[in-house]
């Protein structure tokens, strides 16, 4: 999927070049946005959920983490090749952007450490918590991003992006409190919801902390992005097997670091690893409003997936928290539209196409 979506986005191009009409092409492109980030974003929710509660070995979280990375680093390699057109310029792009700035390269291990942390502290969560309330709680990270980015990057909220954040709150506390009441799962067993709860929100604000300083980064330098990603896996390597030892050596010196792989194991760490570089190739061409709505989506998928998967059970307050933060997603990204400062001198343009917005988005 991943090689077939490249090959299009160069057809694409290639059409463009030749006087194909691009609106056409952009409109296909944000479609083929919006199946693309709804699809991996319920699908690694109800994935990590299935792969901690089916029955079978259980395999080492923190290795999954660590193999993750080992695949994303080989993606993101490819990606740079891709871009650079030769393997003889793929080393040099790696030398000079990498080895020839020690410097900057080892800034990168600060998020490399916070996002190892994150994708462990996933797993937790994803072992405690249904699929559904996963999914709602981990929506907390807009509050968490958005923290930082008011801290670090002196960035402005707008009274609307407040207000959402503060429905957010108040929705993934109905959802909480929804989970914790009875009967709102029949397979609960050997799961504590408070540590799955605490672990998301601690997954949040490490996501947040690690994005808003990786956008730093990645706008204090020429170094691109498939290089920062690069960067990433790599410094996370040797952290991850650190990491992955400190806290389950017993288990791997028993069972083996491959202890528990499988079909489904592996396919969830390719998912993992490549479904957020996936994702970074196709969010330039979606909105905020398509990037609401894939997410709100994907919300409602996993929540209705969970019915039939893990005997959820939807109750009112559950549902309410999730209207709420299905709305506050909308309520953020909503810009108000901007009138030109003279609009005489664009008779012949609606005001719709002179707001200019910034839809880039980073990722790990």
């Amino acid at each position: 999927m991943f090689k077939l979506f490249w090959v299009y986005l160069r057809r694409a191009g290639d059409r463009g070049a030749m006087g194909v009409d691009k609106n056409a092409q952009v409109a296909v492109l944000k479609y083929v946005s919006l199946v693309t980030l709804t699809v991996q974003n319920s699908a690694v929710a109800l994935s990590m959920r299935y792969a901690r509660t089916r029955p079978g070995d259980m395999f080492i979280a923190s290795s999954a983490v660590v193999m993750a990375e080992l695949v994303k680093m080989f993606a993101s390699l490819f990606l740079v090749f891709k871009q650079e057109g030769s393997i003889q310029h793929l080393f040099m792009a790696l030398h000079t952007q990498i080895w020839q700035q020690k410097i900057d390269t080892l800034k990168v291990c600060v998020p490399s450490f916070v996002y190892l942390v994150q994708n462990n502290l996933l797993y937790v969560s994803a072992s405690n918590l249904d699929a559904a309330t996963y999914q709602v709680t981990y929506q907390m990270k807009i509050l968490t991003t958005a923290m930082f980015a008011v801290l670090i990057l002196q960035k402005q909220l707008r009274g609307t992006q407040w207000l959402s954040l503060l429905i957010l709150t108040v929705g993934v506390a109905l959802v909480q409190l929804s989970a914790s009441s009875k009967g709102v799962t029949t397979d609960n067993m050997g799961q504590n919801r408070l540590l799955g709860c605490i672990a998301a929100i601690s997954a949040c604000c490490c996501s947040g902390f690690a994005g808003i300083y990786f956008e730093k980064i990645l706008k204090g330098s020429d170094v691109s992005l498939w290089v920062r990603n690069v960067q990433l896996s790599f410094l996370s390597l040797p952290l991850g097997v650190l990491t992955s030892y400190a806290n389950d050596y017993s288990a791997i010196m028993d069972k083996g670091f491959f202890y528990g792989y499988d079909a489904y194991v592996w396919y969830l760490v390719v998912l993992n690893a490549v479904g957020g570089l996936l994702v970074a190739m196709v969010v330039k061409y979606a909105d905020n409003i398509l990037k609401g709505f894939a997410t709100s989506l994907a919300i409602v998928i996993s929540t209705v997936a969970s019915v039939f998967l893990f005997d959820f059970v939807i109750t009112f307050q559950f549902a309410v928290g999730t209207a709420l933060v299905i709305g506050s997603i909308f309520l953020y990204s909503h810009e108000p539209k901007k009138a030109p400062s003279n609009p005489m001198m664009f008779p012949h343009m609606p005001h719709e196409e002179l707001d200019i917005r910034n839809t880039g988005e980073e990722i790990k």
